[in-house]
């Protein structure tokens, strides 16, 4: 299965990207959204399982331009290292964390800059509206069937697939694996189905979930969710031995194709 670069139109800018057909070159669209590592080749590997199941699968680059420079995958690595050493009360407080950043080489400074810059809500909000465009263009081309799109998204993907099915009201289908949940006050927005897969031992994120399908369901919104017992964050990345669960990820895989058999039916 082949995947190719592109460049897609994004909100005032473009997108690099990469596209895999289904074979016999046409099908429902999935946008395929990469974690904090970018379109790395396990996102690739994925966009391109999703087209040998017969959908057209775009993998959009949302670092695209300077973003990227700074985010090498060497320096999220170190920046999340230095993060996450910090005491409590410092990661709380935005402005004790740009504090201790100031006290870096100036190299490392601005790959932490670009690391919170991308963890910004504002920011988020901005990569959703991409993503809103993304989807716009795809409804326009013939390779894809019935102008059918849905989203699926990893770890910070999966947030982004969040917030896109709270700013695209004809997105069709919005799979979240295990990414946060989105602001309480956009899910009202939310016109689609929505399928959110945890692990269990994922606590910062899982813990926040029964509060998120009280609020889905108080606003009307259809969404089923799956925790896996034991399961880590990233559980479905093979790339990732660490945290990898065979088990977990076979299973989320054959509920995504189901979940997109439903929302793409006519």
């Amino acid at each position: 299965m082949e995947i190719v670069p592109c460049q897609v139109p994004g909100e005032g800018r473009n997108i690099d990207a990469h596209l895999a057909l289904p074979e016999g070159g046409r099908g429902p669209a999935v946008i395929v959204i990469h974690e904090i590592f970018g379109p790395d080749a396990h996102i690739q590997d994925v966009a391109k399982r999703f087209a040998r199941e017969g959908y057209v699968a775009l993998a959009p680059n949302l670092f695209t331009g300077e973003i990227q420079k700074l985010l090498t995958p060497q320096a999220v690595a170190a920046g999340f290292g230095f993060l996450r050493s910090l005491p409590p009360e410092i990661q709380r407080d935005p402005a004790k964390i740009q504090a201790k950043i100031a006290e870096r080489p100036p190299e490392e400074q601005k790959a932490l800059m670009g690391l919170m810059r991308i963890q910004d809500p504002r920011q988020h909000q901005a990569f959703a509206r991409d993503l809103a465009s993304v989807a716009r263009y795809l409804r326009n081309q013939d390779y894809v069937e019935g102008g059918k799109v849905g989203s699926v998204g990893f770890c910070f993907g999966g947030g982004i697939s969040a917030l896109l099915a709270c700013t695209d009201p004809d997105l069709n289908a919005a799979v979240i694996f295990y990414g946060n949940t989105p602001p309480k006050e956009l899910i009202p927005k939310v016109r689609c189905p929505v399928l959110g897969l945890y692990g269990g031992e994922d606590h910062r994120i899982t813990d926040t979930v029964p509060e998120f399908a009280e609020d889905a369901k108080k606003a009307g919104v259809q969404l089923t969710y799956h925790i896996y017992p034991g399961a880590q964050h990233a559980f479905f990345n093979d790339s990732r031995p660490q945290v990898y669960n065979a088990a977990a990820a076979a299973d989320a895989w054959g509920r995504v194709l189901a979940f997109y058999r439903q929302g793409f039916s006519p």
